[in-house]
């Protein structure tokens, strides 16, 4: 792929990936990150997050190659919560750009619906809580409200889509949720704004979880392996990926064996593995 089409891609910010996915994904990709529990989804964002977030505080005059900035969604952790998991489990050479990261916490609007006692997630009353949520009563409009004030070129990430999924499980709630999501895979090409999905695989009935695969332009799946002698092995399958499956399947990558490491984070071996 010659450079010009190369800029236009998107870096994960993950070195052993990005080369051989022809430099990044095309911007304003509804990205779903499926997986198992502990397979490496959210270790794939969590790396792409701090090594995007330390290129752009280094090189901030590069818009081409980092998006113009990453931020980070919640809807049951707080940003403090986010920051000392990170920081505890990576070595500070890839969290020092975290500062620089966007983060957006919607937990009390999630937990305002649920039977969780307030005191157990915000420090104000009721009323100043239903004061402060503006115009709109619900998670997903102010989801959609925050969303629309992002600033263009960006990286967002939803951490995770499992927590709003199930809230809205029930076939009342379904139509909906789809129906954002829908909305959102569309107006990502107009932001040039790629979106990570984290859902864990399993947690959703089957055709929920097939019907949100179906709405993203990409579907990465992790999951564990047995391998010889019985050990157990991370690897990530592109199930989908919009205008690049036909490299990736021409040139057999589509599975690949998968570390996470305290220096490095998430990473991919580059030896292909076929299914």
């Amino acid at each position: 792929m010659d450079e010009m089409v190369r800029r236009r891609m998107m870096p994960t910010g993950i070195p052993s990936l990005d080369p051989v996915i022809e430099g990044g994904v095309p911007p304003g990709s509804l990205m779903l990150l499926l997986g198992d529990i502990g397979a490496g989804c959210n270790e794939f964002a969590y790396t792409s997050v701090m090594l995007l977030s330390r290129e752009s505080h280094a090189k901030p005059d590069d818009p081409e190659r980092v998006p113009r900035e990453v931020w980070y969604i919640t809807f049951t952790k707080s940003k403090n919560d986010v920051l000392s998991e990170l920081t505890h489990a990576f070595h500070p050479d890839l969290t020092k750009g975290l500062l620089d990261v966007k983060f957006i916490d919607l937990s009390p609007i999630y937990f305002d619906s649920s039977i969780v006692p307030l005191d157990w997630y915000s420090k104000k009353d009721i009323y100043s809580r239903l004061q402060s949520r503006g115009e709109h009563d619900t998670i997903l409009g102010a989801l959609a409200g925050r969303l629309s004030s992002i600033p263009k070129n960006s990286l967002i990430v939803f951490d995770s889509l499992t927590d709003l999924a199930t809230q809205h499980a029930k076939e009342g709630l379904w139509g909906d949720f789809a129906a954002f999501l829908r909305g959102l895979q569309r107006v990502t090409k107009e932001w040039n704004t790629t979106v990570y999905l984290i859902l864990t695989k399993g947690i959703l009935d089957i055709s929920k979880e097939i019907e949100i695969s179906d709405i993203s332009d990409a579907v990465i799946f992790f999951a564990w392996e047995e391998t010889t002698g019985g050990r157990r092995q991370r690897v990530m399958y592109f199930e989908k990926f919009r205008s690049l499956m036909p490299h990736l399947e021409e040139n057999d990558l589509v599975k690949f064996a998968v570390r996470i490491s305290s220096n490095e984070g998430f990473d991919v071996s580059n030896i292909r593995v076929v299914i």
